[in-house]
């Protein structure tokens, strides 16, 4: 392999390290420290830089000569340079990873059953916190009408004082979400 493959590589070019050298803005790198998705960004992008060096090296390894020397090592310190560097980026990054993932991934299954499972138990809680509102408000209608036979008044008075509650509710729900400019946000009823 000759120069020029290398440079075109990505592996010659700054001292033999497979590292292209790039101005780094002082601003920039200010703003990334303090934006998590650029820092998750740039930790991806470390790790696609590293599959890429893992790949050339594989290449060159199986085909190797003693001609092929020099680049092997170019891409070996590539490779622990970008290796360092991703360690460097992911300190700045505070993702949390469930063991569950981690273990599966071990077992050589796909995290996204993890993710399926956390819905479908999800669903089933859902779905049993809705079986009790539903219960709670087969309760309240059945007390309200046992009331009304015993109370009458008591409990019309209780409708309208409760009636004027969810006006003045509303209507300051209504007040929150007007826009500074007027308008009122829309909400999109299910």
């Amino acid at each position: 392999m000759d120069l020029s493959q290398n440079t075109a590589l990505g592996t010659g070019g700054s001292g033999g390290n497979g590292m292209l050298a790039t101005p780094v803005n002082d601003t920039a790198a200010a703003t990334a420290v303090d934006d998590p998705k650029q820092n998750l960004n740039q930790v991806i992008n470390s790790i696609q830089k590293t599959l890429g060096l893992l790949h050339q090296l594989y290449l060159t390894v199986s085909s190797f000569n003693t001609a092929s020397q020099l680049p092997l090592l170019q891409r070996l310190n590539g490779l622990v340079t970008e290796l360092d560097n991703m360690v460097k980026l992911s300190e700045k990054c505070n993702i949390q990873v469930p063991m569950e993932v981690l273990n599966l991934i071990d077992d050589g299954k796909n995290p996204d059953e993890f993710t399926r499972d956390v819905i479908n138990s999800c669903i089933a809680k859902n779905q049993v916190t809705k079986g009790k509102t539903d219960a709670f408000k087969s309760l309240r209608k059945h007390l309200l009408e046992e009331l009304e036979l015993t109370f009458p008044d008591e409990v019309e008075s209780y409708r309208e004082i409760r009636a004027m509650s969810a006006a003045e509710a509303k209507r300051l729900a209504q007040a929150q979400s007007s826009l500074p400019n007027g308008d009122v946000k829309v909400k999109a009823e299910a």
